[in-house]
């Protein structure tokens, strides 16, 4: 039987990057104690949520992937604990920006970077203005027991193509890391539930567990939801938090049984890909 005990971690954060780094790498911790192999913290965890301005004196905060804090610290733990830790930052490359994630591996070498593909840009979530449409194209990483993990980046979880590229990539689980909460535009919009929605939807579509982690906490008045979950692959909530708790949340995945599930339902073997064209037309 091949089985992957996950994690997703939620807290809130503050312009501290020492105390952030220091609350995820506890909670982390007590992730790996509960058998945890692959543990995700949420999306930019260094320090608040800066893209809700447009400030040019934040681009200062970015680092190349070997200089920043967050991921040496991430390394040094993951190696410590032996885990997988995606860890997502802002980075820095020459003249360019990116919302990126460092896939770290349980020896604590970075495996790789991801950009974030799909960028964002609206009251409260400005991200257009700091950072360059990902150029690494879609990334899977080698996981425990000959698994392979699929991960993307926030605003790329709205996305069916993401999770069906990741998909047909080999992912046997989709990692979300996250930054989410309310729409300054709209103080009536709550978009939670489209969010966990749209995710469930990645997992039954797929027929795959999904891991999502938020952030809570207010930030200068912007109100971060959580309600970080783990589903299974017929969109069985089996672990979650509220949107207001600090803390982990872990589940064991048997993998056997999702292959199997997979391909009963027969969705990749129906797949139509001559009909598909149209999506990758820019018209």
């Amino acid at each position: 039987m091949t089985q992957i005990t996950v994690a997703a971690l939620q807290l809130a954060f503050t312009s501290d990057i020492d105390a952030n780094i220091a609350t995820v790498s506890a909670l982390v911790r007590e992730a790996a104690g509960k058998g945890a192999q692959v543990i995700l913290p949420p999306e930019l965890f260094e320090g608040e949520y800066f893209c809700r301005v447009e400030d040019e004196g934040l681009f200062a905060q970015a680092r190349p992937v070997g200089q920043h804090k967050a991921v040496l610290a991430m390394q040094k733990l993951a190696a410590e604990l032996s885990v997988a830790i995606p860890t997502s930052f802002f980075e820095a490359d020459g003249p360019h920006h990116y919302n990126s994630l460092a896939m770290i591996g349980p020896d604590g070498a970075v495996q790789g970077v991801y950009r974030k593909s799909h960028i964002p840009d609206g009251p409260g979530y400005e991200e257009k203005f700091y950072f360059r449409p990902g150029n690494t194209g879609f990334k899977v990483w080698p996981g425990p027991d000959a698994t392979t993990l699929g991960v993307g980046v926030c605003w790329d979880q709205w996305y069916p193509e993401t999770a069906r590229a990741l998909m047909l990539m080999g992912s046997d689980v989709l990692f979300f890391p996250t930054a989410i909460g309310s729409e300054p535009h709209d103080t009536s919009l709550d978009t939670a539930r489209l969010w966990r929605r749209a995710m469930v939807g990645h997992a039954v579509s797929n027929v795959v567990p999904v891991v999502a982690a938020n952030r809570i906490g207010v930030e200068h008045g912007q109100t971060f939801y959580g309600t970080s979950f783990i589903t299974d692959e017929r969109g069985d909530i089996l672990a979650e938090l509220g949107r207001e708790e600090t803390g982990v949340i872990v589940a064991t995945l048997d993998l056997d049984r999702v292959k199997r599930h997979r391909a009963a339902f027969g969705f990749f073997r129906d797949r139509r890909p001559d009909l598909y064209g149209r999506l990758v037309q820019d018209i």
